[in-house]
């Protein structure tokens, strides 16, 4: 018989409970990992309120975690971007245990945006300067941005005290009429303008720089006068531009002081100026630390020359100079960066131009904005660089002014950003569109050409791509003519500008010439930049001249090579020329400094009627004496030969007026017919030359922006070298010295430019008809 031992402390009751306590445990470890695998039950989003937006579209702006569940986080992102629509005027989000309900109120949908009460702004212009738009939601605080926009629209045209009221019109089913209503006010004008501490430069010299200007008689016309600050900050921006470039590199202007009368309506500006010393180039170096990269090679680049006045544009060019030309060598990274040394002693500045290897960066891409309807690859097309390309500071300031250049746009800035990797940027390009269509209608009367009207209709940015357009019709007294003509900036992806010009040309018998001329026909043209200062222009021109006879027109004999040219009937003239020019100015349109040249040749004979080689030449130079004063010289010349064994046609010929010598009159000037009883014309030149010395002022006691200048001036030239026939006439053509001496008075009127000359003739030719007042006004 076995007999069992029980183990000590344990009985039945015992084994009962550790079974008991063995099953509880393993039902709490089951149950642990089946309580947390357990999720919380999927929210669900519940649309109320909701009337033509689909409850689907509402909800996809909510974004669940992977549980399905909705943070604080994610909600607070949903209500903005639904907000954001501009669908709702109010959005609420509440929990309901496991339902979120959104309760909207939709917006009510704008029928039309109107402007009432405008007549110094259009209401396009409105129109695009607002954000509320036709079949968007109506949002109070859109309607509060648009109304801040409208009273910063007309603080630009000089209404401070302008007044908008947003009205709302309940037009049913959800659909309001949004009317802006306008008080214009009056015009805040600019009464005063002063300089503080400007001694180099005078106060007309300082006006003529900056827009800005002073309310006169002609503020109507020519504008200028409205306060505006942000064009106010730009004139000062263009003072010390002005003085840095003509040697004070020290110069500085403080921010204006502008004081506002209430009772005028209108403020004082006072521009408070640091001259500083006035320098010029001493020693001009290029140092280089890039492996491989020899200065010598980059020596006669920049444009900054020893001894010359200073000139902070210079440096610039020198720097475009300098990078473009790294870039070429295979150095791209390489930066130039003039060190200015000054030494106050000699009133020199030293500029060692450090070329340094810069940091390896790479454009990741050209972001553009702001140009509604310049096309972006008018824009891109101003970059010497792409995507892609070594990332160059120098390359992206070129692009800079090149685009404010193009006066295409209303700002243009370039910023830059982080790309997607530490060695990439993004360019981010900032161009806002301006106005580019022009349309004139001028009308005056001249000596030459008696009373005259033009109508000129153009567009510098055709449809946004950066072509230009014009057409020009004059009607005159004794001319008529139609111009038609259009171009290409950038032809055929190149930095070469082509052209096209249609035209037709008539001239009837005048107290001038005994004969009528009719000319009509076109011109190719190719223009080619080879410097910043050298321009090649290429054209080819095929064009018919005539000359007609009036017979009634006169009671003598009509001179007989003028008879003779009419006599040959219509001429084709097909010719190819070309026109190099040289420019240092500081200013196109009133120089003051710098010199011009312009090389112009022309052979005729590539098929049509006639063979001819011409030449001419017209230099200009510039030198300002002090604020006022400019003093300019000028000679020109020119040279006129067949070839083939052809005679120079008469009408391609030259005749000499008071575009060479004042006081003399239109064809006054050069080989002439003096056959007793014949009508005695001028029958034109192979060759002339003139000379010219001028000095050039403002009115004292004028305001500079009446646009009036007055001269003095020293003429001399001559028109001889007859080649045509002379059997049967008596055909006076030698080089005689005419000389004049005179004055002149210009204004720069907003219908064109109106110039009086009163010339005595000093010297001259017996058969020379003098004409001591010219008068030209008009825009032509």
């Amino acid at each position: 018989m076995t007999t069992k031992r029980q183990m000590p402390g344990r009985g039945r009751g015992g084994e009962k409970l550790a079974m008991l306590m063995l099953v509880a445990a393993s039902v709490v470890l089951l149950a642990r990992p089946a309580c947390a695998a357990a999720p919380a039950p999927a929210e669900t989003i519940v649309v109320e309120g909701n009337r033509r937006v689909d409850p689907d579209t509402v909800r996809s702006y909510f974004h669940a975690s992977p549980a399905g569940q909705y943070d604080a986080a994610a909600l607070d992102a949903a209500l903005k971007a639904l907000y954001a629509t501009g669908q709702f005027e109010n959005v609420g989000i509440d929990r309901a245990g496991a339902r979120l309900i959104v309760h909207l109120t939709e917006a009510k949908v704008l029928n039309r945006v109107a402007f009432e009460g405008n007549k110094k702004i259009k209401e396009e212009d409105l129109a695009k300067a607002v954000h509320s738009k036709p079949r968007s939601g109506l949002q109070r605080a859109t309607v509060q941005a648009d109304v801040a926009s409208i009273m910063e629209a007309y603080r630009h045209i000089g209404r401070d005290d302008v007044s908008v009221v947003p009205e709302v019109i309940d037009r049913g089913h959800d659909s309001v009429d949004l009317v802006y209503t306008i008080t214009e006010g009056k015009k805040a004008t600019v009464r005063k303008i002063q300089f503080v501490g400007n001694s180099a430069f005078g106060e007309r010299q300082l006006k003529a720089i900056i827009k800005t200007s002073t309310t006169s008689m002609l503020s109507f016309l020519i504008g200028g006068d409205v306060y505006d600050p942000d064009q106010v900050e730009q004139d000062r921006e263009q003072i010390r531009l002005y003085y840095s470039n003509h040697g004070y590199a020290d110069a500085s202007v403080a921010a204006p002081v502008v004081e506002y009368d209430p009772e005028t309506r209108s403020f004082a500006l006072t521009f408070s100026i640091y001259e500083g010393p006035h320098y010029h180039f001493g020693d001009i170096r290029i140092a280089s630390d890039v492996p491989g990269l020899d200065p010598e090679k980059l020596r006669g680049l920049p444009v900054a020359r020893s001894g010359t006045v200073f000139d902070a544009s210079a440096l610039d060019k020198s720097n475009d100079a300098l990078a473009t030309e790294m870039a070429r060598l295979g150095y791209p990274f390489a930066r130039p960066e003039p060190r200015l040394t000054r030494d106050a002693g000699t009133q020199r500045i030293d500029v060692a131009f450090a070329i340094s290897q810069g940091q390896r960066s790479y454009v990741e891409r050209i972001d553009i904005h702001g140009n509604t309807r310049t096309r972006d690859y008018v824009i891109r097309r101003e970059f010497d660089l792409s995507e892609g390309d070594a990332y160059n500071k120098t390359l992206v300031d070129r692009a800079e002014r090149r685009l404010k250049n193009l006066n295409y746009f209303k700002t243009v800035r370039i910023s830059t950003r982080p790309g997607s990797t530490p060695d990439r940027v993004v360019l981010d390009v900032e161009a806002v569109d301006q106005s580019t269509g022009d349309f004139n209608v001028s009308g005056g009367y001249s000596t030459t050409d008696g009373w005259l009207g033009e109508v000129k209709l153009g567009e510098r940015n055709f449809y946004g791509s950066g072509n230009s357009v014009q057409t020009a019709v004059t009607y005159g007294q004794y001319t008529r003519g139609i111009d038609l003509s259009a171009s290409e900036p950038y032809f055929a992806g190149t930095r070469m500008a082509a052209g096209v010009e249609l035209f037709g040309r008539q001239m009837t018998v005048s107290p001038y010439q005994s004969y009528g001329t009719t000319t009509y026909g076109g011109a190719l043209t190719l223009g080619t930049p080879i410097t910043e200062q050298t321009n090649v222009l290429w054209r080819y021109s095929l064009y018919d001249q005539n000359v007609t006879l009036s017979p009634a027109a006169t009671a003598a004999t009509v001179s007989l090579p003028i008879r003779q040219a009419a006599a040959a009937g219509p001429q084709l003239v097909s010719s190819i020329g070309d026109t190099v020019t040289y420019s240092t100015l500081d200013d196109k349109k009133l120089p003051r400094d710098g010199f011009n040249s312009r090389l112009q040749q022309d052979l005729a004979g590539l098929g049509g009627d006639v063979k001819f080689l011409r030449t001419t030449e017209d230099l200009r130079y510039y030198k300002s004496l002090n604020s006022d004063l400019t003093a300019m010289v000028r000679a020109q010349g020119g040279y006129i030969t067949g070839w083939g064994g052809q005679q120079v046609p008469l009408l391609n010929s030259f005749f000499g007026g008071p575009n060479l010598v004042r006081g003399f009159a239109v064809n006054g000037i050069g080989p002439r017919d003096l056959t007793p009883g014949s009508t005695m014309d001028n029958v034109g030149g192979s060759m002339y030359w003139a000379t010219t010395a001028e000095l050039q002022s403002a009115i004292p006691g004028l305001p500079q922006e009446y646009g009036l200048r007055g001269s003095v001036f020293v003429d001399a030239g001559s028109v001889f070298g007859y080649n045509g026939p002379t059997q049967g006439a008596q055909i006076a053509s030698k080089n005689v010295v005419r000389s004049s001496v005179g004055a002149g008075l210009t204004w720069a009127s907003p219908f064109g430019p109106l110039t009086v000359d009163y010339a005595v003739p000093l010297s001259k030719a017996a058969y020379d008809v003098v004409q001591p007042l010219r008068f030209t006004a008009g825009g032509f």
